[in-house]
Formats: C-alpha cells, sequence, structure tokens
C-alpha cells in the first residue's frame, strides 16, 4: 500500500469539503492525531475503518487507496453537450412530493444522480439535496445544470457499491441504479438505507427484474457484466415492516441501447412509520 499516496488523497478531500482533522476525527471517533499520521504517511487506516474514511470524505475506498479513476460507460454516455436521460423529473419525484411536501427544507439523498435533472428539481422544490454518481463527467454536468438553475445542490462522486451514508436523510432515493449492486450486498445496504432514514421519512427505489420471457439487452459496455437483476418482490422484502404508498411491478418498452427491448421494473415508495 502506498501510504503517501493515501495521505495525500485524504488531506485533500478532507479540505475539499471544508473539514478540519479536529472534525474529520469527531465522525469517526478518533483522534485528530490519528488523521495527521495519515496525512502525512506516517500511518495507515486500517481495514475497518477505511469504508467509514470513505463515506466521510464523500468518496470510494478505490479512490482513498490512490487508483485511479475508471472511465465508465456512462462518462462516454456523458459526453454531449445534451443530456444523455433529458431534463425531465422521474415521475416519482412528482410521488415524493405528495407524501412529503416542501413545507420544509426535508434533506435528499440522490444515489446514482447521473447528469443531475432530478437532484435540481428537489432543490428546486426547496429541497436541501444530496447527490452522488460514480461518473465524474455526471456530475461535472449535474453541478452546471445546479449552477444554470441558481440552486445549491452537494454533488460528489461515489460508487453505489461501497457507498453508505453516514448521516440521516428525510428522503433517500435512487432510480435505475441499484442493479450494480450484488444480491450478497443488498441486505446491508438496505439495512443501511433504513437505519440513516428519518422517523416518517422515505426510501423511493426502483430495481431491474429479472423475468425469464423477456431477454436482457446487450448493448456490448464495458459496465455490462457488473449489473445484477433482481427477483421479482426483493426489494419489498427488505421493507417489510414500513408504510407502502407505491408499491408495484411493471413492463415497459425501451430503447437506451438503440435496439427496441422490454424491462420488467419493481418500484417501491415506503415510509418509515414510527411504532
Amino acid at each position: 500500500m502506498n501510504h503517501l499516496k493515501t495521505g495525500e488523497v485524504i488531506g485533500k478531500r478532507r479540505r475539499e469539503l471544508g473539514l478540519t482533522q479536529n472534525q474529520l476525527a469527531g465522525l469517526l471517533n478518533i483522534s485528530f492525531q490519528a488523521i495527521s499520521k495519515w496525512e502525512n504517511g506516517t500511518a495507515y487506516p486500517d481495514i475497518e475503518t477505511l469504508p467509514k474514511l470513505a463515506a466521510a470524505l464523500h468518496t470510494t475506498v478505490d479512490a482513498l487507496l490512490g487508483y485511479s479513476s475508471v472511465t465508465t460507460d456512462y462518462d462516454r454516455r456523458y459526453t454531449t453537450e445534451e443530456y444523455y436521460w433529458g431534463l425531465t423529473p422521474n415521475r416519482i419525484c412528482y410521488d415524493i412530493m405528495k407524501i412529503l411536501p416542501p413545507v420544509k427544507p426535508y434533506r435528499v439523498l440522490d444515489m446514482g444522480c447521473g447528469e443531475g435533472k432530478d437532484a435540481v428539481f428537489f432543490a428546486k422544490c426547496g429541497y436541501e439535496v444530496t447527490a452522488f454518481d460514480i461518473s465524474e463527467r455526471g456530475i461535472e454536468k449535474a453541478k452546471k445544470l445546479a449552477e444554470h438553475n441558481k440552486v445549491e445542490v452537494t454533488f460528489f462522486k461515489a460508487d453505489i457499491y461501497d457507498y453508505r451514508p453516514d448521516t440521516e436523510y428525510d428522503i433517500i432515493f435512487s432510480s435505475g441504479v441499484l442493479h450494480f449492486v450484488p444480491q450478497t450486498q443488498r441486505r446491508e445496504l438496505s439495512d443501511s438505507l433504513r437505519a440513516h432514514t428519518a422517523c416518517n421519512g422515505i426510501n423511493a427505489l426502483n430495481v431491474f427484474v429479472e423475468k425469464p420471457f423477456i431477454t436482457r439487452a446487450k448493448d456490448g459496455s464495458r459496465d455490462e457484466q457488473k449489473r445484477y437483476l433482481w427477483r421479482s418482490g426483493e426489494l419489498f422484502g427488505y421493507y417489510y415492516d414500513w408504510l407502502f404508498h407505491t408499491c408495484k411491478e411493471e413492463i415497459f418498452d425501451c430503447n437506451s441501447s438503440g435496439t427496441p427491448h422490454k424491462h420488467c421494473m419493481d418500484t417501491l415508495i415506503a415510509q418509515k412509520v414510527e411504532g
């Protein structure tokens, strides 16, 4: 392990977020001396601390270790000036607003925000929004969109594979992203999302579902092998004890790869009701 390189990454990310060594230490419940040693390369965070440190610094474990950023297929899709997914908000956004209208700045986490259209929409409506995506190009365009609309959104780069929230949110939202999470990690992810949702807050999620009568579209992308379709109803089971506002499965046509095909998707909007 390159301790000095990792220390440089930690220090750079900490300063970018405006954190002092004491503040970062407080988030991790360790001494500021430990942070100082990491940053000057005389010590190294242990393997159990790395995921917590990555979450606190709004980054990934790979990035902390100094690995070069991998250009994703989404980076290539987002290279044009146009917005790949358009600028129309996801219909789920309106369903969320009906349940928790912005009568106060509810805290929103948008996981896998892409080019930021939904995150910016929430911010325009008065929500306090934090959003991340694995695509650096996507984040750049999302920041540009927020600036154009004169709203503030906290955007950062992270991978849904290893990012877990470290603070509480009123709304956790994710659309078309969770198929990058392997089945072995889904229970741990859902437990983390549930634990970091405020009382009476909601999780609004959708997932692509595997059906034997639907042929998976192959787009030849390098990310193709990292996609793990969900089982029908699997998502709903993780929230069995929450109040369901939306719980549905639908099959729809898609042309995102340039070849007409179909998808099956489960959508859940569930509320964490006290008691």
